[in-house]
């Protein structure tokens, strides 16, 4: 696992906020510093993984790329708060996991 310093998004739009800002321009909610973390996991995993790493929560996104760094799939913070639309993303995951063998897996946190 590697602890990076990213560039904050906001939880609520998505948006990439710069570093300073204390809220969003796009939607104006209050924003903080993020941390990065980065696991590599393989494909048999990889759902495994999503579904605990959003269970554990504080979460604005997650990102999941293959074995060269291509983003393959990013899951936004609000997707793990409502069930229902969960299913959508996990199904994609699974085709991801079918078609991978090892991905990387990038969660942005909020700090604080």
């Amino acid at each position: 696992m590697r602890m990076v310093k990213a560039l904050p998004y906001c939880y609520k739009c998505g948006a990439e906020v710069s570093e300073a800002a204390g809220y969003c321009p796009s939607c104006g909610a209050p924003v903080g510093k993020t941390m990065r973390e980065e696991f590599s996991v393989s494909a048999e995993d990889l759902i495994a993984k999503v579904k605990e790493l959003i269970h554990e929560g504080n979460i604005t996104r997650i990102i999941v790329k293959n074995e060269e760094g291509k983003t393959l799939l990013e899951i936004p913070a609000t997707v793990g708060v409502i069930g229902a639309i969960l299913a959508p993303w996990m199904a994609a995951l699974g085709v991801i996991a079918a078609l991978a063998t090892r991905c990387t897996i990038v969660v942005e946190r909020r700090e604080g």
